[in-house]
């Protein structure tokens, strides 16, 4: 029920500031799109400052465990390409 609570209080002061700003909800699409990046990657502030006042060490590979999957999902793989280091490509039927 928390966070419902505090999903529905968010969701309030983001309608505030819009309605500041004069964005009428639903923004047009490309508005729409920069805040929800923005939303993603506000996402990943707190833990980095988290870490930094633990004083652990923040670098850029912890970044990328932390943040990249959060932010990107699981990437598609490649799927019928061949690597240069590939011991074994793909068989193609025909």
């Amino acid at each position: 029920m928390k966070m419902y609570i505090i999903a529905i209080a968010v969701g309030l002061l983001v309608g505030i500031i819009y309605g500041v700003l004069n964005v009428r909800s639903p923004a047009p699409p490309i508005v729409a799109l920069v805040g929800l990046l923005g939303i993603l990657v506000g996402e990943q502030i707190p833990p980095l400052v988290k870490k930094m006042i633990s004083e652990q060490t923040v670098s850029l590979s912890v970044i990328k465990e932390t943040c990249a999957n959060h932010m990107f999902g699981a990437l598609p793989e490649r799927h019928g390409e061949t690597d240069k280091n590939d011991q074994n490509p793909p068989k193609t039927v025909g």
